[in-house]
């Protein structure tokens, strides 16, 4: 597959040609091939047999990129779909599809490769393209024979023709095998494997027997293909947003039948959207535990809708569940029901706007101190805790100080609660006390003194939580924190 220059006349002959000391054709397009142009020859030769012809770089880092692209696109075809990289030979880059299964979706594998090679031709791109049993019948085929169909079970045959390049062999076994008078894939088959692979190892065995089907050559598609996935195609491109979110709103319901039926939920949600350009662009939606609720994952899609570029057109619209849980069907009481899918519905806005690693919940942590005794959760992890840790009886502040406070504090016994004390130069009178409560460290960790824990009220109201480190007569005079703070 190549793409001529945008501005070049049909009758003008291009070519592309990779740099070095011995310049080699890489590809060119259908004026310089009916001049008896080739991939492979020397630029020296190609300009002797067409003086006029114009040469492109080649730059195989832009041509990957391109094909990645392609490839991302022609997964409205099959989610089986990759780039074709191999450039150890002549005839090299272009697209795996394995069509399994898919064919029939498009009135069978002709009726799909004509759509395929014809709306890459209406792009601009020059396409050879052949369907077969096996990938490396089919890219044999492709490249170096007539292109089409091959009838099933007739890879054997249709290959016996071809040269022996069309095997993806590197040059040297190429020119090795043509030393030997091997130059066509039939010359292969009468021969005893030991004998070429005492000669030129295991590769040719193994790519014969991948082109015949004696063993198996798989395609690792792009992104791995979903089971939970709707699609729904355009007679006439669309390019309103309005148009793309009344399509997406149309393909949720079915999604979310889809998902029912396996007893999921919609953790992450992926939109494809396939332009006529041959560009694909992808929006993705996350929550924070599954959910079917159509309605509230079109308002999260919603918000990227807004920014979708059309481009010349949109043709087509791939709506799947990349990421799902488990989720059965409950019956629960309607307020609390109500308040949790609420409460899930702000913690998935929030974290499709700002990140769900931003949003956080807090648990209880295993420790009687109170700096160790809470613990900072993704919203993701505490959604999704099957048996949430419960939270200790005790009252605590709402308000902790990252750093307990020192006070001054007069106290008529050494272990009664502080009848004043003195906090940022604050002078509180205590009206009631409660206390105390006797908190100690973890004895792995260290041996901290113990704290006795007092909740005061002062005459305005304000209520502090104070400790006094240590037991009584340990520390003279005692020494007093403030450590949190409950109005």
């Amino acid at each position: 597959m190549a793409k001529p220059d945008s501005g070049a006349r049909p009758d003008e002959a291009w070519a592309v040609a990779e740099a070095g000391s011995q310049r080699r054709l890489v590809a060119v397009n259908r004026a310089a091939e009916r001049a008896g142009l080739k991939p492979g020859m020397s630029v020296a030769d190609a300009l002797a047999i067409r003086p006029g012809l114009k040469l492109a770089p080649h730059e195989p880092a832009e041509e990957d990129a391109l094909l990645g692209r392609l490839a991302e696109w022609c997964s409205v075809y099959t989610p089986f779909a990759a780039p074709d990289l191999w450039r150890e030979g002549i005839g090299s880059a272009g697209l795996w599809l394995d069509i399994s299964g898919c064919d029939h979706l498009w009135g069978g594998e002709e009726a799909l490769l004509n759509d395929l090679t014809g709306r890459l031709e209406r792009l601009g791109f020059i396409v050879r393209a052949a369907v077969a049993d096996t990938p490396g019948a089919a890219w044999g085929w492709a490249r170096f024979g007539a292109g089409g169909v091959v009838a099933a079970g007739g890879a054997r045959e249709a290959l016996a023709t071809l040269p022996v390049s069309a095997l993806r062999f590197a040059p040297d076994v190429t020119l090795g095998l043509a030393r030997l008078g091997l130059r066509r894939i039939g010359d292969l088959y009468p021969l005893a494997r030991g004998r070429l692979a005492a000669r030129f190892g295991s590769v040719v065995g193994r790519r014969l027997d991948q082109a015949l089907g004696a063993e198996e050559e798989p395609i690792s598609p792009l992104r791995p293909p979903q089971s939970l996935q709707v699609q729904r195609r355009f007679v006439t491109p669309i390019g309103r947003s309005e148009d793309a979110a009344a399509a997406v709103r149309f393909l949720l319901p079915r999604l979310m039948q889809l998902l029912e039926r396996q007893q999921l939920g919609v953790r992450r949600l992926d939109l494809s959207v396939f332009r006529v350009d041959s560009s694909c662009a992808r929006l993705a939606v996350g929550t924070s535990r599954p959910t079917r609720d159509a309605n509230a994952l079109f308002r999260l899609m919603a918000l990227q809708l807004d920014g979708l570029q059309a481009g010349f057109g949109i043709e087509s619209l791939m709506l799947a569940a990349s990421v799902a849980a488990p989720l059965a069907a409950r019956q629960q009481d309607m307020e609390d029901g109500e308040s949790a899918e609420c409460l899930s519905e702000m913690l998935d806005s929030l974290g499709n706007r700002l990140g769900f690693s931003r949003v956080q919940a807090f648990a209880p942590a295993g420790s009687h101190l109170p700096e160790r005794a809470v613990r900072r959760l993704s919203a993701e992890a505490a959604a999704t805790a099957l048996i949430p840790e419960p939270w200790p009886d005790q009252r605590r502040p709402p308000i902790l100080l990252s750093r307990p406070e020192a006070v001054a504090v007069t106290a008529p016994l050494p272990d009664a609660p502080p009848l004043l004390f003195r906090w940022r130069q604050t002078l509180h009178r205590v009206r009631r006390a409660e206390g105390p409560e006797r908190l100690e460290g973890e004895w792995w960790r260290d041996q901290s003194p113990a704290r006795d824990y007092y909740l005061v009220e002062d005459e305005d109201g304000g209520r502090f939580w104070l400790y006094r480190l240590g037991l009584p007569g340990e520390f003279n005079p005692a020494r007093w924190f403030v450590h949190g703070l409950f109005a």
